[in-house]
């Protein structure tokens, strides 16, 4: 029988086995008699089972013909179309084996099964299911839907015959019970779609005996006059038929359920666990009737604590679609009194796709009833709108504005729509504003807003309400806002306005850059002309009423830099522009605070945009003030120098002085030769060594400021010759000024000197004349050695420090967490500046070994920086990068020499900890050998050189002082590509070592050679690379031990006849006794390999870090779960495999080549910090740009940079 599939998929498929049915035909005619047969089975058969293979494979286009044709089949002979159709189940496991009709006749399913499994492949662990490409991406909706559409064109008919349905019950139900996951995951996945086309008949069923009832009901109740006997004996008979076809769907049903779903559902594989909870929740939701009871629930309930993430996942999902209908609420009361708890604290789970679906879930709970939910666990989830993943803070923010924000007032219908204060938003704007407070968590607003912005932007974005709560007076019997209130409200607004300006979310919580569609952007502009409207009028008033609150007037003052600036001119609005720039003069005169004062200058900056028409309005009066304001300075700078003592508490010179630095970061001041009074006051500072560290600190800003903006303007090529000298001489008086306060006794006047030194360094470099500015050749400056020493000295005495050390956190406020992160952000920002210098080659590349040396012992804080670092010097020089390397292992060495002398304990850990950082730099060399060839060379002779460097204080028989640092060079020896450990080339590590050793030194087998022994077993050419790093990890009294072992016969056979040649001074008579001399008599057994998996986890990560090997341990059995296809059946829930192997992950990712690292800080109330510390500290249009007025812009933001 051949399906006749009449369709163009046919005729593909036979296009596709052209060549291989002309095949077959030639071998039928060949063979005679039995060359119809393929393993007992016709061979027609077998081709409608490939055609039946490949119509689902290919798509679901031809199912319905191809299952109809099928069914005819069946009807014809209903043996052969059930041996393809149990063909059809083995082939969609992935066996090669088939099912012939004798194996049908005569053999049980577990025989089959058996015989099936023998003919599996088990070197692949790939089947239909889990192989990866495009022709079987639809495999298993294909697979699905089969089935389905089997079962329902079945399901008037052929399923009652108490054949077919039984035998692919049986069969599916033993390949369930197969330790061959192929046959287990494929043959659950078919026996769930089955019960779930069988739920779906059930359901017509059970629909279609309702209505037969009915009807018999409505004909019975007539009177004997009308009614029809024989339609009442008609619809008897039909509601017994319906039930005994109910009765036998239900046995079908509880033959899977108790076969298959009982079994699975706590399978070992995560899969298959997830496909009985999904389809479960199915049936659950379609027919209500059966099985939505707590003899159904309980298995979702429990499978909600598994290990793996998706099949809780699908637990919350199902879930999902039975709380969304209101009507089965009422069955869902106890389910929901019991494993409440556990959907609440599914809330934090580590897996966020579970965290944001249990949320929704609480959200539908919610919905349906607020008294299951007590206010603690409605509380549990508030926080989270602070989250800063930001599916999860949404997923809050919607359950929170249900909770809260659900219930508003009604209106009247044909009433006028009520605005302002006295509109429904009041309260609820009231009630945002609570919550905030109630939080606790003040800084954070943004975040707020953000996660209540997709269900509530109606809400947030009604700023009328918001400016009416703020300005007009309270209603009869309302009770007005309080200050701290008012400052709350003031925030979010803010906050509101530069979400719906700027379309995306705050720092922190961002997915990367997203194109908004049409309607976005038609969103974000009538946004931003309705802000303006409304701002434009209301900002002045604003700001007279709150003009002497600093935190009222700094949120306030930042509302402008989101308007649509064309509106004061489309809309007449230019007399509150001059009412806003008067408010602002006004703030500028009264205000000291810094912060207030930035916000000033800022605002000005974005209200001087040439683009609009208000341009020359703004500078007019921005100009005006300026003049004012550096005539104050000059003035009151005169008299300060004058009267130095008693200024010093003058808080109007302090403001003064602070204000041209902070004009200086948005406006070009150069014009008033600021300069040279800041160079003077600086100067005088010096000289006195006392003044105030903040005016010393606004003084070098103002000055580097002066200078940003003179290079801009020479930059572009505007400047005379007369003004680069003179910015030339500037800059290098001003770099030898910052050079002075480096050691000044202040620390934070040190940091900023550093900051800004650095700064400069890298701006005036050789590379400023790149991209055409061959002009600014002239400017170019290049530090000393002296100044390079002094900025290496301040990194190391000032951020390679203990937490406890840093003598920024005065006042007792060491342990306070927020004051260590932002120590840590500042440490972390000066350590990045060094860094640039190094990589762009402005200070030696060698100094960088002291910052790479502390690499394993500030990994937490400063691992991310240090390997960037390493990564982009070995771009720009593998060689020199290498050398830098190994001088940092030196430096160390030498350290520990100092401290523990010669005679150390190489098992010490000091020692131990030099070799793993060794083992760490040679990791992130990568694996590609042919890149890094000859870096890793002169890596291993300036290793070897230094080993040999300092001759025995014991005279020629001693072995050299740093001998010992061979055993950390062996860490190398596995990135030496094989013909340069012992070959004739130039890069031969092995003969260079010969060099430097003498005969006695071959000869030598004590413990203190050991290193030497070690690191020439490394070398040996066609050893086994891989396991010498570990080997050299054992310590020194276990070599010993292990030295004095018989070594087997012809251990080294191999290498012993291999010739080398000697030096000329050398007679040929002692080459042979050199050579065996050089073949190390014990070998250092390797360690078998083992599996993780069958240690503890915590002790695997230890013991790879320490780089130690497990003794005493079984070998893998590779036949067993997670490596091959057999697996034990009775296995319960455990993690995968590799779970196991976090240690040996971690190793794995430092050879690759990554931009950033995460890295654990200290704990923090708030993941907002970790996201600030990871951006590219190494971008170069970070360094320079097309313009240096990009570069003004960078430095100006350094401190929200890290």
């Amino acid at each position: 029988m051949i399906i006749n599939l009449n369709n163009v998929l046919w005729s593909s498929i036979l296009l596709k086995g052209g060549k291989k049915g002309k095949k077959a035909a030639g071998e039928k005619g060949k063979g005679g008699k039995g060359a119809g047969r393929i393993n007992g089975h016709h061979q027609e058969n077998g081709m409608e089972n490939m055609m039946l293979f490949e119509v689902v494979k290919l798509g679901r286009s031809a199912m319905q013909s191809v299952v109809d044709d099928w069914i005819e089949s069946y009807k014809h002979d209903r043996d052969v179309a059930l041996l393809d159709l149990i063909n059809f189940f083995i082939q969609c496991s992935g066996c090669k084996g088939v099912v012939s009709g004798e194996m049908f006749r005569n053999m049980q399913n577990s025989e089959i099964i058996r015989r099936m499994t023998e003919e599996f492949d088990e070197d692949s662990g790939d089947y239909p299911l889990t192989i990866a490409g495009p022709q079987w991406k639809k495999f298993k909706s294909s697979f699905c839907e089969f089935i389905s559409v089997l079962v329902r064109q079945c399901q008037y008919s052929i399923i009652y015959d108490e054949y077919m349905m039984d035998t692919v019950i049986s069969l599916l139900t033993g390949l369930s019970d197969s330790q061959v996951r192929a046959f287990r995951h494929t043959s659950t996945l078919a026996a769930m779609k089955l019960m779930t086309a069988l739920v779906n008949v059930a359901l017509n069923l059970s629909i279609n005996m309702d209505n037969t009832q009915r009807q018999y009901e409505a004909e019975r109740n007539k009177i004997m006059a009308k009614r029809a006997n024989d339609r009442l004996e008609l619809l008897l008979q039909k509601r017994k038929e319906l039930q005994e076809n109910q009765d036998e769907i239900e046995n079908m049903m509880n033959a899977i359920f108790k076969g298959v779903f009982v079994h699975r559902y706590r399978d070992a594989i995560a899969e298959i666990r997830a496909i009985c909870i999904e389809e479960i929740g199915v049936w659950m939701k379609l027919y209500s009737d059966a099985f939505l009871n707590d003899s159904y629930l309980k298995y979702v309930g429990w499978t909600m604590h598994d290990k793996q993430g998706e099949v809780r996942l699908k637990c919350l999902t199902a879930l999902q679609g039975l709380y969304y209908n209101r009507e089965l609420n009422a069955r869902l009361e106890l389910f929901t009194s019991r494993f409440k708890d556990r959907i609440v604290s599914m809330t934090l789970d580590k897996e966020y796709d579970v965290a944001v679906q249990a949320i929704k879930l609480l959200t539908l709970v919610l919905n349906s009833t607020d008294e299951v939910l007590t206010p603690e666990d409605c509380e549990s989830v508030y926080h989270l709108v602070y989250s800063a993943h930001r599916p999860v803070a949404i997923a809050a923010g919607e359950f929170l504005f249900k909770k809260l924000f659900s219930q508003r007032e009604p209106e009247e219908e044909g009433a006028p729509k009520r605005r302002g204060r006295q509109s429904p938003n009041a309260n609820l704007i009231k009630t945002t504003v609570f919550f905030f407070l109630e939080s606790e968590l003040h800084e954070h607003a943004a975040y707020l807003v953000d996660s209540l912005w997709e269900c509530g932007a109606e809400l947030l974005k009604d700023w009328e309400c918001m400016i009416s709560l703020l300005l007009d007076d309270p209603l009869p019997g309302e009770e007005a806002l309080t200050d701290r209130q008012e400052t709350a409200l003031i925030e979010i607004m803010l906050c509101t306005v530069r979400q719906a300006a700027e379309c995306h979310p705050p720092i922190g919580r961002g997915t990367g850059k997203r194109v908004m569609t049409a309607k976005e952007r038609k969103t974000q502009l009538d946004d931003k002309t309705r802000m303006t409207e409304l701002f434009a009028v209301a900002l002045p008033p604003l700001l007279a009423k709150y003009a002497v609150d600093s935190e009222k007037v700094t949120n306030l003052l930042q509302l402008p830099q989101y308007f649509d600036l064309e509106i004061y001119t489309t809309g007449r609005l230019e007399k509150h522009l001059e009412s806003l720039l008067r408010q602002i003069r006004e703030i500028v005169e009264k205000h000291t605070d810094t912060e207030v004062l930035e916000v000033c200058s800022k605002t000005y900056h974005a209200l001087c945009n040439e683009e609009f028409t208000i341009f020359n309005r703004v500078d007019i009066a921005r100009s005006q003030l300026l003049d004012e304001l550096v005539d104050k300075f000059n003035r009151l700078l005169e008299d300060f120098l004058q009267e130095l003592e008693q200024s010093f508490a003058c808080d109007p010179v302090h403001m003064c002085l602070n204000l041209p630095q902070i004009c200086c970061s948005a406006h070009d001041l150069s014009g008033w030769d600021l300069f040279t009074s800041n160079f003077k006051l600086l100067n005088t500072g010096i000289e006195n060594g006392d003044m105030p560290e903040q005016i010393v600190i606004h003084s070098l800003q103002c000055t580097h400021y002066v200078i940003l903006w003179n290079l801009a303007k020479s930059s572009e090529g505007s400047s005379r010759k007369d003004d680069m000298v003179t910015l030339r001489k500037q800059m290098r008086a001003f770099c030898m000024m910052c050079q002075r306060y480096l050691t000044n006794v202040n620390t934070a006047v040190k940091e900023q000197a550093f900051t800004i030194l650095c700064d400069l360094l890298l701006i005036f470099s050789h590379q400023m004349v790149s991209g055409g500015r061959e002009h600014l050749e002239p400017l170019v400056y290049s530090s000393e050695d002296s100044l390079q020493a002094e900025l290496l000295s301040f990194i190391l005495n000032h951020v390679f420090i203990d937490q406890d050390d840093d003598t920024n956190s005065t006042d007792g406020q060491q342990d306070d967490e927020a004051v260590k992160i932002e120590a840590l952000h500042k440490r972390r920002n000066l350590l990045a500046a060094y860094c640039k210098l190094i990589i762009y080659c402005v200070v030696d590349m060698k100094t960088g070994a002291d910052i790479f040396k502390q690499y394993m012992r500030y990994y937490n804080d400063y691992g991310d920086i240090i390997k960037e670092t390493m990564s982009k010097t070995r771009q720009i020089d593998k060689i020199q990068c290498a050398k830098t390397l190994i001088l940092s292992l030196q430096q160390l060495f030498n350290e520990m020499l100092s401290e523990l002398g010669h005679g150390f304990d190489r098992s010490s850990s000091s020692f131990c900890g030099i070799k793993e950082l060794a083992r760490r730099f040679s990791l992130t060399f990568g694996l590609d050998q042919v890149k890094t060839r000859d870096a890793i060379a002169m890596l291993h002779k300036d290793g070897i050189e230094f080993a040999f460097k300092d001759p025995s204080t014991q005279g020629e028989g001693g072995p050299p002082l740093n001998l010992a640092f061979l055993d950390i060079l062996s860490e190398f020896s596995s990135k030496l590509m094989k013909q340069d450990k012992r070959t004739s080339s130039g890069r031969n590590v092995h003969m260079y070592l010969e060099r430097f050793m003498t005969f006695q030194m071959a000869l030598q087998r004590e413990d203190c050679w050991l290193p030497l022994i070690s690191y020439r077993n490394s070398l040996q050419a066609g050893g086994d690379d891989d396991t010498m790093s570990v080997m050299s990890g054992y310590s020194s009294r276990g070599s010993s031990v292990r030295s004095k072992k018989i070594k087997p016969p012809g251990a080294t056979a191999g290498t012993s006849a291999a010739k080398r040649k000697l030096p000329e001074e050398e007679s040929s008579s002692s080459s042979e006794v050199w050579q065996q001399s050089l073949q190390t008599p014990v070998m250092l057994p390797s360690p078998h390999l083992t599996s993780t998996a069958m240690r503890d986890p915590k002790r695997a990560r230890e013991d790879s870090f320490m780089g130690t090997p497990q003794h005493h341990q079984t070998p893998m059995d590779y036949n067993r779960r997670g490596t091959g296809l057999m697996e034990e059946d009775e296995e319960p829930i455990v993690e995968d495999v590799m779970m196991s192997s976090e240690g040996r992950m971690d190793d794995l990712n430092e050879g690759m080549d990554f931009d950033t690292m995460d890295i654990d800080l200290p704990p923090s109330k708030n993941r907002r910090e970790r996201s600030e510390l990871k951006p590219d500290y190494f971008d170069p249009a970070s360094i320079m740009d097309e313009s240096v007025r990009g570069l003004l812009v960078c430095s100006h933001t350094r401190s929200h940079r890290f």
